[in-house]
């Protein structure tokens, strides 16, 4: 599951810490969570998904493609999280839906933690005949944050 989708990407980047797969669409906000005796609990789709993403990275893991040097370096790293979303239809679904299952489906199964996330960038395409998700992982060298400020309490 990592091939490049058909649709426009940008052209691709030099990076040396750069991961690229390829996911079934995750499900929308209104699917991921239910209430059970008053306790917010993800769905059984939700954590289907989870899953599926977590068979990737392994499958990429055991095809050599995820190494220990690729996951250290984006445990170190501050990282940016491209999403190109294949939806079957324009305005069924929107945008933003799948991105927090995604990320954190993501980062579980590399065994980061999603703070670590400094840059998103989210598309929405179509693909009627085979809705997927594009994801694109990359680790930041050189990221700054703003002028750091000290709070005096």
């Amino acid at each position: 599951m990592c091939e490049q989708s058909t649709g426009w990407h940008e052209p691709p980047r030099q990076a040396s810490y750069l991961l690229r797969l390829t996911l079934p669409l995750p499900p929308g906000i209104n699917e991921q969570y239910a209430t059970v005796n008053g306790h917010r609990v993800s769905t059984l789709v939700a954590r289907r998904f989870k899953q599926q993403v977590r068979a990737s990275v392994q499958a990429l893991e055991r095809q050599g493609k995820i190494t220990d040097a690729l996951r250290e370096h984006f445990r170190q790293s501050y990282l940016a999280l491209f999403l190109d979303f294949y939806f079957a239809t324009p305005l069924k679904r929107d945008l933003d839906g799948g991105l927090k299952i995604t990320q954190d489906a993501l980062c579980e199964s590399l065994g980061l933690n999603d703070n670590r996330v400094v840059d998103i960038h989210l598309l929405k395409h179509i693909d009627p005949l085979h809705p997927h998700l594009y994801v694109e992982l990359e680790a930041i060298a050189d990221w700054r944050f703003d002028k750091e400020y000290v709070v005096l309490s």
